[in-house]
């Protein structure tokens, strides 16, 4: 019995009390409804219309009914949204796992994105190099990961390949930060940036009216060359030569890992020594110590003042990353969670701001040009 069509049917008796209005508001014939109604009160073993005067009255029993019905039809109508929505990877919990060096800035803007889109989604992380990531796969403990390209395992499906490039992290007291063969220091940038003339928050100090004033140029002395905003210096791999390398162990991404030391290679760094480490804030900690070099993405040398990251000349690591997830018994949730990552991990790759929604961007923060003294 299709119990719910059937008090569908009732609901619509019940308003209209009226056999032949029912059936014309809910498109069928009028024989085929009081049959309909006949068999829910069998079913339900009580009669719930007053069938014996001209008209139609609803039974004590029918009066309660429409009341359960409602609330009946109301709870099946959630119970197939909530359905749709664990189908539609919409509702649930996603274990997903993601590497150790995924900068907080991305894990922020990932979360974000994926609460955004996708608000009944619980996503569960799990910090896991590549090969842990994929063991949690095989074993069903991970419904997806954020892993290293490449990755030659079957049985897994996966989303598009975001290449990041990465650069070379340095101290800052570094030569190759200070100078660089055919080149002269990188200059200091100017804490006191031009403003309109006469605005009283915004003029330059005079000269010698603080601790903060600069000199003014001598007569006859060379104007100072100033480095463009946003376009670091870059270094070849060659300038490296001499160099100890810090770099994660082999077996958290071998593909990538050889990749990367023929690529040096190739460009004239075969590194001194290669010093291991798995944590980014270790590996960072080796750098500032001038126990070697690092080659990593910016976010990640953010986290040290004291370091200093630049680009490489040409780009020749990129390091690729995407998510995977089982082909067979996937969560449903999978496939949705590889288009979002794969969003955030383009947005930051190229190095676009993400402005959360309903707000706008900041202006670009300008340093004080007034200094209050008590």
């Amino acid at each position: 019995m299709d119990l719910t069509r059937h008090l569908r049917h009732f609901l619509v008796v019940a308003e209209e009390l009226h056999f032949g209005r029912a059936a014309e508001v809910l498109g069928i014939a009028q024989p085929p409804l009081s049959q309909s109604i006949q068999r829910l009160e069998r079913e339900l073993g009580a009669e719930l219309f007053d069938r014996s005067r001209r008209q139609i009255e609803l039974t004590m029993a029918g009066r309660l009914l429409v009341g359960e019905a409602g609330r009946f039809l109301a709870g099946e109508e959630r119970l197939r949204t909530t359905m749709r929505q664990a189908a539609d990877g919409e509702l649930g919990t996603l274990r997903v796992g993601v590497p150790p060096e995924m900068p907080a800035v991305t894990l922020h803007a990932l979360l974000g994105h994926v609460g955004e889109e996708t608000p009944g989604l619980h996503l569960e992380l799990h910090e896991l190099t590549t090969p842990e990531q994929l063991r949690g796969l095989a074993s069903a403990r991970l419904d997806a990961g954020l892993v290293h390209h490449p990755v030659e395992v079957p049985g897994l499906r996966s989303g598009p390949v975001v290449e990041v490039p990465l650069g070379v992290v340095l101290p800052r007291t570094s030569p190759l930060v200070l100078t660089r063969p055919g080149s002269r220091p990188e200059p200091e940038q100017d804490p006191w940036p031009q403003q309109d003339p006469g605005s009283v928050f915004g003029s330059r100090p005079e000269a010698g009216s603080g601790a903060n004033s600069r000199p003014d140029p001598q007569p006859g002395s060379r104007p100072e060359t100033r480095r463009p905003r946003g376009r670091p210096w870059e270094i070849a791999l060659a300038d490296l030569a001499g160099h100890d390398l810090v770099v994660f162990p082999r077996e958290t991404s071998s593909a990538w890992y050889d990749r990367m030391l023929d690529v040096c290679r190739a460009g004239g760094f075969s590194p001194v020594r290669l010093k291991h480490a798995r944590n980014p804030e270790f590996l960072l900690g080796l750098v500032l110590a001038g126990q070697g070099v690092a080659f990593e993405q910016e976010a990640i040398a953010r986290r040290e003042p004291r370091l200093v990251w630049r680009p490489l000349a040409g780009n020749p690591l990129v390091r690729g990353i995407h998510v995977v997830w089982p082909e067979r018994s996937a969560h449903p949730a999978a496939a949705r969670f590889a288009t979002l990552a794969t969003e955030v991990l383009t947005r930051d790759a190229a190095g676009t701001p993400r402005v959360a929604s309903g707000t706008s961007p900041s202006p670009t923060p300008r340093p004080w040009s007034v200094i209050y003294t008590p």
